[in-house]
């Protein structure tokens, strides 16, 4: 016979959520906003169970504890909210209670046709006698004496009056404070919650090259010059500033104008080459200033409540000191030269990859961990990941935590554009943000499953979403050549489905040029400098401004998952409600997906969801175009022209 342990759990504790990978990474929130804790708890027979969910700092001893409550079916939950950020574990304890017990069993006789209670009297108050003892023996001698006070009244006490005894809810709080948990079942393992910056759900971005930030015809900026173009970008309702890499760019094999293979003289190259005699990933491209400019435009950012976020490319040139010093971490053809990067048909003969699987791979490895923080201490915050799907997760899961070890805080986007569950397992080993699939999802039924997808199954635990609707590599097909509004579109879907997003520079002037037959931009600013005139008649600009000032001033867009769609008549008319967890800002959006024609139809409001008395009339105000709508029933009628009002932000009241 197998031997027995010295006890055996009697409460089932199970399906805790959230719970990533059953506990191996964090789930992930910010500061304030609220988590639902819940697991399956449940045991043999009629006891009465009471469950407590306990918490903790990671690494820390005292545990905080707050009662779970019983949602039916043998689920139990509660909302849970952190003021600091950081690393908590948790876990679920459950025990069956013996008071609690004693009371149904006594309530449910008395239905019956029993008419002698002395025996079950009696085993309450032995109950209570050893609730009392150990409220003594906690040093809480008023609970002490007011429980035994509660048994001499039991003693007196008719059968029938019993219940009542112990219907005033301080009684119950009371003897809840002084359980017998000798037997109670914990969870096994700890599952975690990693609690982050605001910043870290609620962003949004707006990229542009330095070396472009005047606009001037043939004259390459310097970093200096980028203050400017961080003070448009506030204006326009942004928080934070991306930079592709700003360091020196190799001249080896150096790209020309639209990806040529042979630059011409004066081109400047693409900033994803880095690498020259100047120096590598710790270094500025000489043409854009130095480092101590770098650090300058960082702190006179941040000063106006801009964030600076540079590009980390795990890119080489040729010209790279790394090839010279360490020739050893690229990966080699079999007569000994360095291989350069392919994706084929694509050849890209300015990059050579680095081997993160060669014989001296942790001094790689450490070397990139440094760069990382180089930078760090140099003022930076937030990092833009290039192409992480190509590198080993086990590399960034260990580059990741190590920054979070000596500055927690920082933020890492993954530009990840590749297989779901590649960009699924960067979320889960530390990435903060994600870009995502949304850039090609257009039709009402492909919005409402992808992001029902994100905010509502596995992955809002660990994925955040961060939208956007143009990149320098990517101007989408539905873009190219399209009108004005279609930009104003795609970016009300971006700035309102999710709560982050970004943009690259160009967008505001509805910038629409395609390369033949592909999905980049012609005259891409990758391999040039661009001239723009910065207040070209047609933008969109003042459109953008309101969209993030709306998104800045309501709470609803500030949280990631509060989001339901509503069903509307009309194919080409998505609507979908947001609101904040104080129920203070609720906002409906409706949002003409025709960019050439206008559209109407018929939307279906769950009034009692949204925190509406149904048959009473409430007011709809829109706060992009500032008019305010009287409705009263349910369904109410949509029209939107898109050359004039392609969107609806409508505020709930």
């Amino acid at each position: 016979m197998a031997k027995l342990e010295e006890r055996q759990d009697s409460v089932v504790i199970s399906n805790i959520t959230p719970s990533v990978d059953g506990g191996r990474y964090p789930a992930k929130r910010v500061v304030g906003e609220p988590v639902q804790i819940e697991a399956d708890i449940f045991k043999d027979g009629h006891d009465v169970l009471v469950a407590n969910l306990q918490w903790k700092k990671k690494d820390g001893d005292q545990r905080e504890e707050i009662s779970l409550l019983d949602q039916g079916n043998d689920r139990w939950g509660a909302s849970l909210s952190f003021d600091l950020t950081g690393e908590y574990e948790f876990r679920v304890e459950a025990w069956a209670d013996d008071f609690l017990t004693w009371l149904h069993d006594f309530k449910r006789r008395l239905t019956g046709d029993q008419k002698d209670f002395t025996t079950e009297i009696e085993e309450g108050r032995v109950i209570l006698n050893t609730t009392a003892i150990r409220a003594a023996a906690g040093k809480a001698t008023k609970d002490a004496d007011s429980i035994e006070s509660i048994t001499t009244r039991l003693m007196k006490c008719p059968a029938e009056k019993v219940p009542g005894l112990f219907s005033d809810p301080e009684v119950l709080s009371l003897l809840a404070r002084w359980p017998d948990r000798s037997l109670s079942t914990f969870s096994n393992g700890e599952n975690r919650i990693k609690i982050e910056q605001s910043l870290a759900s609620f962003s949004s971005w707006y990229e542009f090259f330095p070396r472009s930030a005047e606009g001037i015809q043939g004259k390459h900026s310097k970093l200096r010059d980028c203050l400017p173009r961080v003070q448009y970008a506030k204006d326009m309702g942004f928080n934070i500033v991306y930079f592709p890499p700003i360091h020196p760019i190799g001249v080896s094999h150096r790209k020309g104008k639209n990806n040529t293979v042979t630059a011409e003289e004066g081109d400047v190259g693409s900033p994803w080459a880095i690498g020259a005699k100047t120096g590598g990933h710790r270094s500025v491209e000489p043409a854009l200033g130095t480092i101590d400019d770098l650090v300058w435009l960082v702190e006179e950012s941040r000063k106006i409540g801009i964030e600076i976020a540079l590009d980390f490319a795990v890119n080489c040139s040729p010209d790279h000191p790394y090839v010279r010093d360490h020739p050893e971490w690229f990966f080699h053809r079999p007569d000994g030269s360095i291989k350069y990067a392919e994706n084929p048909p694509k050849k890209y003969q300015d990059i050579y990859p680095l081997n993160f699987h060669c014989d001296e791979w942790q001094d790689l490895w450490q070397e990139l961990l440094d760069v990382v923080m180089f930078w760090i201490e140099r003022g930076v915050r937030i990092f833009r990941v290039d192409n992480p799907h190509t590198k080993p997760v086990a590399f960034w899961e260990w580059l990741i935590a190590e920054v979070e070890k000596k500055e927690p805080g920082i933020i890492f986007l993954a530009e990840a554009f590749t297989r779901p569950r590649m960009m699924e397992t960067l979320g889960k080993i530390g990435y903060t943000q994600s870009y995502t699939y949304f850039t090609w999802r257009e039709t009402k039924e492909a919005l409402t499953e992808y992001v029902t997808e994100l905010t509502k199954g596995e992955m809002r635990d660990y994925y955040r979403a961060n939208f956007w609707p143009n990149t320098p590599d990517i101007l989408p097909h539905h873009l190219q050549g399209a009108p004005p509004s279609a930009f104003k579109i795609r970016a009300t879907l971006a700035a309102t489905l999710s709560s982050s997003w970004g943009m690259y520079s160009g967008y505001e002037f509805c910038e629409n040029a395609p390369l033949p037959e592909r999905e980049e931009y012609l005259d891409s600013e990758k391999y040039q400098l661009t001239a723009r005139d910065w207040d070209k008649p047609g933008n969109i600009k003042m459109f953008i401004s309101r969209l993030n000032m709306i998104r800045n001033n309501e709470k609803a867009f500030h949280e990631y998952a509060n989001i339901e769609f509503i069903p509307s008549d009309n194919d080409m008319i998505i609507a979908y409600y947001k609101w904040s967890s104080d129920r203070e800002s609720v906002m409906l959006i409706v949002v003409n997906l025709d960019p050439q024609n206008q559209q109407q139809g018929l939307i279906h409001l769950p009034l009692e969801a949204m925190g509406i008395d149904p048959g009473s009339e409430f007011k709809v105000s829109d706060l992009m175009y500032e008019q305010v709508y009287a409705w009263r029933e349910s369904t109410n009628f949509v029209s939107l022209d898109p050359r004039s009002k392609p969107v609806h932000l409508l505020k709930v009241k």
